[in-house]
Formats: structure tokens, C-alpha cells, sequence
């Protein structure tokens, strides 16, 4: 637990754990600002032991050409084969813009959390932005003259294969989340049924159907004036979402920020128990100040659900708004000026 008052460190800690294992800041989506001013780098190593108890050491070194990461000493070619080691799940006041804010915030969020539970997922999605990027740039070009038709259903073609391998993904995570979130909605919140459904273009009964793609194909045929006009991909799982439903309402649009606060919190516990099931792996749970607007009782549901075998990292302005008993098994450092004190 880190105690301190607003900007003396505690959160940085919790960054650079996030960003370690994920190889993204949590708070800023221009990387450059994790470096220090007037430096020319930054440098996050930590040292963890995987499931087997067997140690390892994750590096990332960053700047303004971009990102190396080692495991053990030894530097990866591919962000992929580095990415899922080190698990983590991070609850933050800003989690919030999961459910306000737009489907870019959660579709980042979506390819975030599966990045961890299956590295494979990063390649896919990264082939899936390339083969959009060029038929992005195909629709864009002036001369509509020397369009080649067939070259662009090349690229359409790879594209709606792209479609349906990310979207079953996507499903299967989702319905593994929708398996344990009323559960843990119930026991933190005490009313209500929450459920996450995934909007796509891509309905999920279709998406074993063997004629899906040709289905898709003819989709994207009947939209290509348009794209030529607009010039830009209209169709895709880069445009798709997932809503939160309580009580079948839309929890954006109907529930109180309370409400919003615990679908979220929910959420996220459902997927601890997701990584554990699926994965027999349990993440390091990262809370940055996240119980000061929780009542004591909410509080204590919660925490329930962070057992002894699991290691927590809590940031907090103020020690009572933690429970006695996770007190009292944790290693507490007073956090001032970016020093860490530990108290005996």
C-alpha cells in the first residue's frame, strides 16, 4: 500500500508496472511523455516469478524512436512475442470513460485486455490495421480510372477473413466475462442483473456459418460506391463497440455514476476470474485510488475478492479508507516526493 498526498508518486509505481507488462501507459497515449524532460529515455525493468515460480526479467527502453523490449537480457523483434508474460489488471478513477466516453476508448480497452490473454491477438489486429491502411489508401487515390477492381477485392478479401478471426475472439472473451460478471455484480452491488454484449457488424450466431464470409464479401460489394465517394472503409471491426447492460438498460445512458462505477469494477473482477479459469494465471491487481468514493461496505464486498495468493498494489491519499484486515497483511510505504518510505 502507498499512502501520500495528490502528485508525490504513488500513481508512477503503478504506471510502471502497467506499463511493463502491457508496453502502454494506462494515463497518456503519447509515449513520449513517460520520459523524464531533458532526458533522452526511459528505462522500466522488473524482476517476477511466472505460475511455475520460475523468475524473469522484463525491460522496455523507450524513446523518440520507439520501443525495445527483452525478456531475460534478450531483445524481442516482435512486440507479440513479448507481450502476455507479465499480467495485470489495473482499476482506476479513469475507468470510468470505459462506459461515458467513446468506442475507440473501449475498443482499445477490448484489444488491451485480450493482448494479455493470447499474444496472437496482437499480430492479428496489427495485420488486420495494415490490410485497412492500404485499402484506405487505395480509395483515396485520385485517379478512379486506374482503379483495379480486382486488386482492391484482394485486399477486401483479406480484410473480411481478418474480420471474422477477430470478432470470434472478441466473442469468446465477452462471453467468458458475461460467465462471472453477474456473480461478482451481485456480490459487490447487491442488486440487479449486468450483462456486456459486443456490437458488431458480425452477428455472433453467424459466425461459424460457413457461408459468413461470401455474406460479408457481398456486404462490402454493396457499400463500394459509397466507400469510393467517401473514400474510407465504412465496414470493419475497427468500428465495432460493447455496451454494458443493467437491467437490460443501457448503463451509459440510464445509470447513475454509482451504478457506473461497480458495472466497471465488476468488470474487472470478472476478468481476474477469467485469467485464472482460462489461463491458471492470477494478474497482479493494480487499485490506484479507487476506495475513497466506495462505501464501507462496497468496500469490503470488493476486497473479498483479492485473496492471499494474489499481489495488490494500492495507492490511497489517505490510510482509513482501507480495510483493517488488508492492512494489516500488506507492506505499507509513505510515498512523498517520488521517495518511498517503507513503514516498520
Amino acid at each position: 500500500i502507498f499512502i501520500g498526498n495528490n502528485a508525490q508518486g504513488k500513481t508512477n509505481i503503478l504506471e510502471s508496472i502497467y506499463f511493463l507488462a502491457i508496453t502502454r501507459s494506462h494515463r497518456t497515449h503519447n509515449e513520449l511523455n513517460l520520459i523524464k524532460n531533458n532526458e533522452l529515455y526511459c528505462k522500466v525493468s522488473g524482476l517476477f516469478n511466472n505460475e511455475n515460480d520460475e523468475p524473469h526479467t522484463l525491460s522496455i527502453l523507450l524513446n523518440e524512436k520507439g520501443k525495445k523490449v527483452s525478456v531475460d537480457n534478450i531483445m524481442q523483434k516482435k512486440i507479440s512475442n513479448y507481450l502476455s508474460r507479465l499480467n495485470v489488471i489495473m482499476f482506476c478513477p479513469d475507468d470510468l470513460e470505459i462506459v461515458k466516453g467513446s468506442p475507440s476508448i473501449r475498443r482499445r480497452f477490448l484489444n488491451i485486455e485480450l493482448s494479455q490473454f493470447r499474444n496472437d491477438y496482437v499480430l492479428l489486429l496489427k495485420e488486420y490495421n495494415q490490410l485497412l491502411k492500404q485499402r484506405n489508401e487505395y480509395l483515396k487515390q485520385k485517379n478512379n480510372a486506374r482503379f483495379d477492381r480486382t486488386y482492391f477485392g484482394v485486399i477486401t478479401e483479406k480484410l473480411v477473413q481478418k474480420n471474422i478471426d477477430i470478432a470470434k475472439i472478441r466473442y469468446e472473451f465477452i462471453n467468458k466475462i458475461n460467465e462471472s460478471l453477474q456473480k461478482v455484480f451481485n456480490n459487490i452491488a447487491g442488486f440487479g442483473t449486468l450483462k456486456i454484449k459486443y456490437k458488431s457488424f458480425i452477428n455472433e450466431e453467424d459466425i461459424n456459418d460457413l457461408n459468413l464470409k461470401d455474406m460479408l464479401l457481398n456486404r462490402y460489394n454493396d457499400l463500394f460506391m459509397q466507400e469510393l465517394l467517401q473514400k474510407t472503409t465504412l465496414l470493419g471491426c475497427h468500428k465495432d463497440d460493447f455496451k454494458m447492460y443493467l437491467n437490460d438498460l443501457d448503463v451509459t445512458e440510464f445509470a447513475s455514476q454509482g451504478q457506473q462505477r461497480l458495472s466497471i469494477l465488476s468488470l474487472k473482477l470478472a476478468e481476474i476470474e477469467v485469467f485464472i479459469n482460462e489461463k491458471n494465471i492470477k494478474p497482479i491487481i493494480l487499485l490506484d485510488d479507487i476506495f475513497s468514493e466506495l462505501d464501507e461496505i462496497k468496500k469490503n464486498n470488493i476486497i473479498k475478492y483479492f485473496n492471499d495468493d494474489l499481489q495488490i498494489f494500492i495507492t490511497t491519499t489517505d490510510i482509513k479508507d482501507i480495510n483493517k484486515d488488508l492492512k494489516k497483511k500488506s507492506d505499507i510505504y509513505i510515498v512523498e516526493n517520488g521517495t518511498f518510505t517503507k513503514e516498520e
